[in-house]
């Protein structure tokens, strides 16, 4: 498991590693970054330019009395401006076009390497939190990278070159400015430290509210079975009252910050001004002079406002990196060796489980495992049965290596599972759940699921041994007709023959099969059983089983309580040898009692 939760504060001095993953994936965009900072820097010239513009204007047009100095003047005003105009322009395009596409590598770095990590890790963070993260936050992302960023620069740059001209134009007064800029600053630092956490909270709580609404919709079925719906509206309710009061808290610092600064910033223009007025007459600044130190002086001070206005945004965006860059840090807990050892070819499908010992991260001290041995041959055919609860589909899921068992071992072919790589163990593997999962799409992709390289005759003929093409070449466009999200659209036998068909085509050397025809018709039923028993032959299966049946055509059956294994023989062995498996057979499978015992002659 990961070495923390993803809500936890990051630990102190992570601040440089934060910064420097994110430049990681601005990097290869640098020509394009170069060329938007060339463009900022042309147009904050331009803008420090039309100042000595201004003071030509005043000093050599309206003091002089000379009208063609004045419209040369002016003309020259309006050749900067359409410099500026110009590289503004390009700047906000490059700039927004970084934006758009740092957020989108971002997000496809965050889903690739979140599908790696392991199930556990989904049941502890929750997958609305971790939706959230690759939605929300990089889309808040890209607007400040797109806009918000670039407008920070340019009023830094602003501000230093105002700093600079208003030193060149008066000394004296620029001591003013400089003696008044720690009043300015000291309210960002003091409000943005709170801005900051406050938006990681609001951020957190977005998240909740997108978690909570995904869950209760994906149920919609069973909130409305239930006449759950006032419930769920006053809980949703809660969630997003929560998430705008820190929303509001948020809002409420920026305002603060942003009417400080402006109100700081301003009162500062007007006492130069009214120092400045007394130095013109007395001579010591030429009217010229005066009115670029007040443009310089009211851009000043507007760019501090800008600043401390995006200042916010910034924060938001930081805490928002946090968030996504944690995803990108967290290290799977199941993952191939550094040199991982290879599955023999061809793959026989021999399964021993050693003393295995298993509990779940969620509950460590409760063993959902206890020394759990069992040898599987090639081409075996073995059934698990067991009370709810019992760890039938745990085992499942080690043999998966979803999860990694705390004592023990489990081997495939020989090889210890923590010495292969996952993917080539899983790709060995076919599995068909209890409730099945579809996605959105037609038949072909979902059977493809199964083998992405499949062609369109090999996807048919798995379908016809799940026999599933009975039902989709009656669909409006056949196996081309949308199933909608999770194949809502179908039947629950029909999504089941469906994720039979993707095992088919899977063609695997060890069949995982919880109860695969639980769900389906008797007719339904006896012809995708005849398509298991096709797909079992000479293939080791290992079986949840709740049906006759099924245990009836199992080499072996190993009887699971509590975590551990009761007993393992055969159908007739354990009717007479196991008391556990006896009411079992006459409670959990689908046969009434008398026919369980004629069943064992």
């Amino acid at each position: 498991m990961t070495d923390r939760l993803l809500r936890n504060e990051r630990p102190p001095g992570r601040d440089l590693a934060f910064i420097a993953r994110m430049l990681g994936f601005i990097t290869p965009y640098r020509w394009r970054v170069a060329a938007a900072m060339l463009a900022l820097l042309i147009a904050a010239s331009s803008v420090l330019a039309i100042g000595q513009g201004l003071r030509l204007v005043v000093d050599r047009g309206f003091l002089s009395g000379d009208p063609a100095m004045l419209d040369r003047m002016l003309l020259l005003i309006l050749g900067i401006v359409a410099v500026m105009a110009l590289a503004s322009a390009l700047r906000f395009y490059l700039v927004s076009w970084i934006g758009e596409r740092v957020a989108a590598d971002l997000r496809r770095a965050v889903f690739d390497h979140v599908v790696t990590l392991e199930p556990a890790f989904f049941e502890i963070n929750g997958v609305g939190e971790i939706q959230s993260r690759i939605t929300t936050d990089t889309t808040l992302l890209q607007s400040i990278l797109g806009s918000s960023f670039s407008v920070a620069i340019r009023n830094l740059l602003l501000l230093i070159g105002t700093l600079i001209m208003l030193f060149i134009t008066s000394p004296k007064l620029t001591a003013l400015v400089l003696v008044g800029m720690p009043l300015v600053l000291i309210p960002i630092l003091v409000f943005g430290r709170r801005v900051r956490r406050l938006s990681r909270s609001s951020q957190d709580r977005i998240a909740d509210v997108g978690s909570y609404a995904g869950e209760s919709l994906q149920a919609i079925r069973t909130v409305q079975a239930f006449g759950h719906e006032q419930e769920d509206r006053s809980r949703f309710r809660g969630h997003v009252e929560q998430a705008f009061a820190a929303a509001a808290e948020r809002v409420r610092q920026r305002a603060w910050l942003t009417g400080l600064v402006m109100l700081l910033a301003f009162a500062a223009v007007g006492i130069i001004l009214w120092q400045g007025g007394h130095d013109v007459l007395a001579g010591r600044l030429t009217p010229g002079e005066l009115s670029a130190f007040v443009f310089y002086a009211v851009l000043a001070a507007g760019a501090v406002g800008a600043i401390s206005e995006v200042a916010g945004d910034l924060l938001r965006a930081a805490g928002a990196t946090e968030r996504l860059l944690e995803l990108l840090n967290a290290r799977p807990a199941i993952a191939a060796p550094a040199n991982p050892r290879p599955l023999p070819e061809p793959a026989r499908g021999e399964v021993q489980l050693e003393g295995v010992r298993f509990a779940y991260p969620a509950r460590p001290q409760q063993p959902a495992l206890e020394d759990i041995s069992l040898h599987v041959q090639p081409g075996e055919r073995v059934a698990l049965v067991g009370p709810s609860g019992s760890g039938k589909s745990t085992l499942l899921g080690l043999l998966l290596r979803f999860y990694d068992p705390q004592a023990g071992r489990i081997l495939f072919d020989g090889v210890d599972l923590r010495d292969a790589d996952p993917a080539a163990l899983r790709q060995r593997i076919g599995v068909v759940a209890q409730e099945p999962e579809l996605f959105t799409g037609d038949a072909w992709d979902n059977i493809r699921y199964g083998k992405p390289d499949a062609d369109d005759e090999v996807v048919r003929a798995a379908a016809r041994d799940a026999s599933c093409t009975e039902f989709l070449d009656r669909l409006p466009q056949g196996f081309s007709t949308p199933l909608g999200p999770g194949g809502v659209q179908l039947s629950g036998g029909q999504r089941q023959r469906i994720a039979i068909a993707r095992a088919v085509l899977r063609n695997p050397a060890l069949l995982l099969l919880d109860e695969a025809t639980s769900s389906l018709d008797a007719e339904s039923e006896h012809r995708v059983q005849q398509a298991l028993e096709r797909l079992m032959e000479g293939r080791t299966s290992i079986v949840i089983a709740h049906r006759l049946a099924t245990v009836l055509a199992a080499d072996r059956i190993a009887v699971l309580e509590h975590g551990r294994i009761q007993a393992v023989g055969s159908h007739r062995e354990l009717l007479r040898s196991n008391e556990l498996y006896a009411r079992l057979a006459a409670l959990q499978f689908d046969d009434s009692p008398v026919s369980t015992r004629s069943a064992s002659g």
